[in-house]
Formats: C-alpha cells, sequence, structure tokens
C-alpha cells in the first residue's frame, strides 16, 4: 500500500517499469540495480528508488532488486493479480483490434462482452466474445455490470452511454473516443486516451527538436 499519496507521474512509471523487470525476467537476469534499471530506462537511479519508496522497501543495499520479487510488487501495486471484468463498446476497426489482439488477461482483467449498432457485426465472434447489439447493453449490465468499459464507438454518443454505464456500476472507463470524459462520481475512474493528442504531441517535439524530460515528477 502507498505510503502517502502517490504523484500521477510516478503512477505513469510503474508500467514501465513492470514491462522492463519482465524482459530482464526473460533474459534470465535475477538481479539488477538502480543504476542499472534507470540505464535501461533512461531515468535516474534515485528517481527508480524515490517512486518505489512510495510503497515500501525492495531494495538491499549493495545487492539491488531481485527481479522477480520486484515483478510481484510491481504486479500487486497495479492490481494486477485482482482479476476485474471489462466490456468493449464499439466493434469498428479500433474496436475489433483492441477485443482480438489485446492481451486483458496479461493485466488482470477478462473480457466479458463487446456491443455495437451495426446489424452486419452482430453476433461475429472476435477473440473470446460474440459481438452483441447495443439495445442488450442495459439488460446485460443489469445482470452482470462489468467492472470497466473500453470505449471505442463515435464520440457523440460517449457522454450518454458513459452516465448509462456509470448508472449500472461500471467504476472504470478507458476512453478512444476523441471526447474528454468527465465524471462527478468520485469512485469511478476514467482514462482518457485520445490519440490525436498523443500524435500531435510527437509533432510538437519534432517540430521543436527537443524531447520530454522523462524525470519529470
Amino acid at each position: 500500500m502507498p505510503k502517502n499519496k502517490v504523484s500521477h507521474n510516478v503512477v505513469l512509471r510503474l508500467p514501465r517499469y513492470l514491462r522492463y523487470l519482465e524482459e530482464l525476467r526473460v533474459r534470465n537476469v535475477v538481479r539488477i540495480s538502480s543504476g542499472e534499471l534507470g540505464q535501461l530506462m533512461g531515468i535516474t537511479a534515485s528517481q527508480i528508488r524515490q517512486d518505489l519508496s512510495c510503497f515500501g522497501g525492495f531494495g538491499q543495499q549493495g545487492y539491488g532488486y531481485n527481479v522477480d520479487m520486484l515483478i510481484k510488487e510491481v504486479s500487486d501495486i497495479l492490481g494486477i493479480r485482482h482479476e476485474r471484468t471489462a466490456i468493449v463498446i464499439g466493434a469498428g476497426n479500433l474496436g475489433r483490434a483492441i477485443i482480438g489482439k489485446f492481451p486483458f488477461q496479461q493485466y488482470g482483467f477478462r473480457l466479458t462482452g463487446a456491443y455495437d449498432l451495426a446489424e452486419n457485426l452482430i453476433g461475429e465472434q472476435i477473440g473470446p466474445v460474440a459481438i452483441r447489439h447495443m439495445n442488450q447493453l442495459a439488460t446485460d449490465l443489469q445482470s452482470a455490470p462489468p467492472d470497466i468499459a473500453v470505449l471505442t464507438m463515435s464520440s457523440n454518443s460517449a457522454d450518454a452511454i458513459a452516465e448509462q454505464l456509470i448508472a449500472a456500476g461500471v467504476r472504470g472507463l478507458w476512453n478512444f473516443t476523441n471526447v474528454d470524459l468527465t465524471v462527478s462520481n468520485p469512485n469511478v475512474v476514467v482514462e482518457n486516451l485520445p490519440f490525436s493528442d498523443s500524435l500531435l504531441t510527437l509533432n510538437y517535439y519534432m517540430t521543436h527538436g527537443t524531447n520530454r524530460d522523462s524525470t519529470d515528477k
């Protein structure tokens, strides 16, 4: 458990730590120092120690970090071991790619449903689920509301669908529409991921010949 309120930028770095640690395990690396890990990730050793100290002490002076142990600790911090359920709203190109290719199970989620309005898609099996019609969503939410919903439908219906999902008990929205969703319910978490913002951020740094400071806290 975090000792105090944790900076959002620290939280954003945790999945990156996990990704690098898992790559180290594949390479049969048993232990690594904060300096070696920082060199791989392009951040300082002190930043790594400071980030991890928010959740307790995981390293030993003179030894560094045990890779397997740190993977387990970071996985637990990120909640991966608590399996949660997810549905996808929108089975267009992006939705289909996420349904069929994204490894939900690897990150602690089980995909239980997918919905769309297009009649020609209804009943199609993609990965672990068959596409259901949006008019079945309300009934399904009553019987088995998922923990999160992945929003990949058109942006003009994002607000209304988000309200419906939250009213049914959905606690998290992974939003790929180009509308920034804000919710008043403090128990609901929204992660807005507009692709256009990311592309324009890339373009900014290319235009100005600079790069972001990866050590921002």
